[in-house]
């Protein structure tokens, strides 16, 4: 099998898209050099990322087929889901024929396995945005820490930054070591590898009032540790005030 290696970006993954077309081969499978592990039988090609060749796919998903499929091919691509690369590849094949109206196309496997992984994150980034939990740390910083399953961290950028554009924040995806900070003016993606900043004393006594508060509003008699698993999943609540 031809197996088409990326270094890991966006824009690798897109070098390795217009390697495909102009070079008029098939690849079997899109991987990130992370995930390639090596063997005597597949093929591999090794991509050297190219801002230009990744530009001209990038603008040729968004003019051939729609912004709508330029949003979801990066959605599935931050899914970080082992054979992403490998299914927005055939999805984009097809797309390039038939334009716009590929999502319609709900017979193709394809399709189908794009969008499931397309809900996946979207479903995660809007559970994450109500569970986020920012607390107030030095240099008048709120941080918020998180371990998600999928890289989300630049989808929830823009609504922290519309809704709390009068404070400096980071938050802090402990999982990758990278985090969004931002300034009062623009955010942007960094890598990061420290531990969590320590909380002042106003922040512990709020904190304290959260879990009284949490506490107080709780009915036992309609306590659904079940519903509540469901709705706010045992993986994220290390990083809860509420379960701490």
């Amino acid at each position: 099998m031809v197996i088409y290696v990326f270094d890991g970006s966006f824009e690798g993954f897109l070098t390795a898209i217009y390697e495909s077309y102009y070079n008029k081969e098939k690849p079997d499978k899109i991987v990130a050099m992370d995930d390639y592990v090596e063997n005597l039988i597949d093929r591999p090609i090794f991509i050297e990322t190219d801002e230009i060749k990744s530009d001209k796919v990038y603008a040729g998903i968004k003019n051939k087929i729609s912004t709508n499929a330029l949003k979801k091919v990066y959605h599935v691509f931050l899914s970080e889901v082992m054979e992403a690369p490998t299914v927005i590849y055939h999805y984009l094949r097809l797309g390039f024929k038939i334009g716009n109206k590929v999502d319609l196309n709900l017979m193709d496997d394809w399709v189908l396995r794009m969008d499931k992984i397309n809900q996946q994150v979207a479903s995660e980034k809007h559970r994450m945005l109500g569970l986020l939990r920012f607390q107030l740390v030095e240099n008048d910083l709120y941080y918020a820490p998180l371990a998600p399953d999928h890289n989300i961290i630049a989808l929830m950028a823009n609504h922290f930054a519309q809704r709390m554009s009068d404070q400096k924040w980071m938050i802090h995806d402990t999982k990758r070591c990278i985090a969004v900070v931002y300034d009062l003016k623009e955010w942007i993606i960094t890598p990061i590898d420290l531990p969590a900043p320590p909380v002042g004393k106003e922040e512990y006594l709020y904190q304290q009032l959260w879990k009284e508060y949490y506490q107080s509003i709780a009915i036992k008699e309609r306590r659904n540790p079940r519903l509540q698993k469901r709705c706010m999943p045992v993986r994220y609540w290390s990083f809860l005030t509420e379960k701490k």
